[in-house]
């Protein structure tokens, strides 16, 4: 046996995504961090022993423009492009490599931390070190920093700390939550075990275990969705220990669990119900995926009121957008439904102050732990949601220790520094912009080779029977001129159309009716019907959400090609009055559009939300419009390029480019769904970065199969006043599209 000491500026103790994305953040600041991990794989709850799909504020589709970028983001892109068929062992190798390949962190897998050194009174407690055992190699490891952060899922780092913290469901009156019981209790979520299947193509039997339970002896079979083709997350409901302690009696969960899975699995292959003859179990969890436990105690509890409303914080650092998504204590052996959801109008916001313990000044925390209600936690739970609050709790964490002060003083003196710092790397705070004083594109002017200033989408795909309500959102900048829609028409008929605003500009749904018109169509085959919206000049920057109303005589078109900042909805008001579950429905659940992603309707609009200006208003990703530069259509042989004229010649070092990566497409790191492409098809592809010198243009830098969003360029110092982006190809959209353009100087 040895003994280790191990000294950092910050410790971050468990590898989930939260985890991940804390110490990678706060490396890529400079500070050394040690990682620890008590298991052999990184991803926690999405790594291949557990095999949870990673569920974020898309809600897989339910919200638009609501994937996560930053590490995150990162993460995403990359098992995309090299792990389509969602393998869980390509996914363990993503998240491996992103560890490994920054330098500022020492890596520990297998070392169970078990021991907390902390001194002071209840309230003013400081961590000192915290020691964990290696397994395997016999290694004690003393581990002490100046910061820490408990990525641990269960709070054990802070509660061995003596963190403040709850555990269980709030009463209705502490926070005035209708979703609340009205008496505070200790049950929480329940763990869930997963299981892979294969069909093997040959006859294969199956001899249930002697603990396999019958579960024609439970409702399960009259109560869940049971089917010979699903395995992994389509059985997320076979979950159990919500009214015991799911850590303590982790074991008893498990086993009740096993049973379970394997009284399902001789149900299916035995019982002569289904179609499962060749198929055999590929993969059944030893560790129960827990939902949650301990939630530590920050100076803000984030509340179910808080995401409802969409509540913005002075100190938010993060956002989210899951369904608050609650299940029965029973689990699986309930009566009621497995899972029942509200869904606030759009994303919601996330404040730093529920990141850092309230009593213990040098403790962090992100995932599941978070200072948050019960409610509350029903949403912020997932875990692409739990990553961008590691991202912002880790890069918390490193700035505190630059400064050398508490996460508490950090937040009350420099909260707008940790914004922007967050910004410039590419995590998303929703609403904010780009205040970087030292970003000299910020003070320049903008041009480029061309501007898209009209959407014409005018290539149909198929018709498209107007049997229900859809909606049309696309941004609109100054006059929006004619509007005009391709449409066929079996008879003579009206056409009801309505013009909407979003209200918040990080919403896209209709809030407030502005304009109503109806339209008198002829009989006839693909034809251009202009309607007579009113959208004055004046008016600001917006989101327009128009409403076509339903009308047996006429189809629309589809759109052969997509275009950034527009989308399609279909109501799903009839659909969702005929269903019979515990989803309570909103407009962002009424207008779908899971049906039509990236098959917008056939339609054209003036615009001028398409400006070069747009690469540096601030905004990098959507927010009451695209704010991305979008060219014309590429013709071969001819570049197109967006320019930055600075204000002077200035000692340029550095250049930051965001691509677009259509924040709007759904990505999945296993196997729920694939994407049509390997590779976003808006991401600029081959590109070369010029400065103005010497009266012509000189290559700084050229870059070839670009598959990513975020492109940080180190140069060679170099006098310009002049610098341009050249498009040479994209990966696949018809148009040159950038999100925004940083310069840096080395003075």
């Amino acid at each position: 046996m040895r003994n280790e000491l191990v000294k950092t500026d910050i410790t971050v103790v468990g590898a989930g995504l939260a985890g991940i994305c804390a110490a990678i953040a706060a490396a890529r600041l400079g500070l050394k961090v040690a990682f620890v991990h008590n298991r052999p794989v990184l991803g926690g709850n999405s790594s291949s022993e557990v095999r949870v799909w990673v569920c974020g504020a898309t809600g897989h589709g339910v919200n638009r423009y609501a994937r996560e970028t930053g590490i995150m983001g990162e993460l995403f892109i990359q098992n995309q492009y090299r792990n389509p068929e969602g393998n869980p062992y390509l996914w363990d190798l993503t998240l491996l490599e992103a560890v490994r390949a920054e330098p500022n962190i020492s890596l520990y897998l297998n070392t169970d931390v078990r021991e907390v050194e902390a001194d002071g009174e209840l309230e003013e407690r400081i961590i000192r070190a915290v020691t964990g055992w290696m397994m395997g190699s016999e290694r004690l490891i003393r581990f002490e920093s100046e910061v820490f952060l408990d990525c641990t899922g269960d709070g054990l780092v802070g509660f061995l700390a003596g963190a403040a913290y709850r555990l269980g469901r709030e009463a209705q009156h502490e926070y005035e939550e209708d979703w609340a019981p009205e008496v505070a209790d200790d049950i929480t979520l329940g763990s869930t075990l997963l299981f892979y299947t294969k069909d093997t193509g040959k006859l294969v039997r199956f001899v249930a275990p002697s603990f396999a339970k019958d579960i024609l002896t439970t409702s399960i079979p009259i109560k869940r969705v049971i089917r010979s083709g699903d395995s992994g997350c389509h059985y997320w409901w076979i979950e159990w220990g919500g009214e015991l302690d799911s850590v303590h009696e982790n074991e008893r969960i498990r086993d009740e669990l096993w049973s379970v899975i394997y009284g399902i699995w001789d149900y299916i292959k035995n019982s002569g119900q289904f179609d499962a003859e060749t198929m055999t179990l590929e993969w059944v969890g030893s560790i129960p995926g827990k939902r949650e436990y301990r939630r530590f105690i920050g100076d803000t509890v984030l509340n179910q009121n808080d995401i409802m409303a969409q509540r913005p914080f002075d100190d938010s650092v993060a956002f989210g957008g899951w369904s608050i998504d609650l299940h029965p204590p029973q689990g699986m052996y309930a009566s009621e439904s497995g899972s029942k959801h509200l869904h606030a109008d759009g994303i919601y916001h996330i404040p730093f102050g529920s990141l850092y313990s309230r009593n213990v000044s040098n403790l962090l925390f992100a995932g599941r732990n978070i200072s948050a209600t019960h409610v509350a936690f029903g949403t912020t739970r997932v875990m692409a949601t739990c990553a961008v609050i590691g991202e912002a709790a880790g890069a918390g964490a490193a700035l505190s220790v630059m400064k050398g002060v508490t996460p508490r003083e950090l937040r009350e003196y420099h909260i707008a520094e940790l914004q922007q710092i967050l910004l410039k790397s590419d995590a998303s705070i929703i609403g904010l912009r780009n205040m970087d004083a030292l970003d000299l594109a910020r003070r320049g002017t903008m041009s480029a080779s061309s501007t898209l200033t009209r959407i014409c989408l005018d290539q149909p795909s198929e018709a498209y029977p107007l049997a229900k309500d859809v909606g049309l959102l696309f941004p609109i900048e100054g006059e929006m001129g004619q509007f005009e829609l391709l449409l066929s028409a079996s008879g003579e008929s009206e056409l009801t159309v309505e013009l909407w605003d979003t209200g918040r500009a990080e919403n896209y749904v209709p809030a407030t009716l502005r304009h109503s018109v109806k339209v008198k169509v002829s009989t006839g085959e693909r034809q251009w019907v202009e309607i007579p919206l009113v959208q004055g000049s004046d008016e600001p920057a917006k989101n327009a959400f128009i409403i076509v109303r339903a009308n047996d005589r006429i189809s629309l078109f589809k759109s052969a090609v997509p275009l950034t900042g527009v989308l399609a909805f279909e109501s799903m008001h009839t659909e969702h009055s005929s269903r019979d579950d515990d989803e309570r429905y909103t407009p962002v659940t009424e207008w779908s559009m899971k049906r039509l992603v990236r098959e917008p309707f056939c339609f054209s609009a003036a615009t001028g939300a398409y400006a070069a200006s747009k690469a540096t208003d601030g905004y990098a990703r959507p927010f009451g419009g695209p704010h991305i530069w979008v060219s014309e259509p590429l013709k071969a042989g001819i570049d197109e390029w967006i320019e930055v004229d600075l204000i002077e010649a200035t000692n340029v070092s550095e250049i930051h480019v965001t691509f677009n990566d259509d924040v709007n497409e759904d990505l999945i790191n296993l196997h729920h769904h694939e994407t049509p492409f390997l590779v976003i098809p808006e991401l600029v592809k081959d590109y070369r970065i010029e400065a103005w010198a010497n009266n012509g243009w000189t290559v700084l830098h050229r870059e070839t199969n670009n598959r990513i969003r975020k492109r940080v360029h180190s140069i060679n110092e170099v006098q310009t006043n002049k610098l341009r982006l050249v498009v040479e190809s994209t990966n696949g959209s018809p148009r040159a599209e950038i999100v925004e353009i940083r310069v840096y100087s080395c003075q």
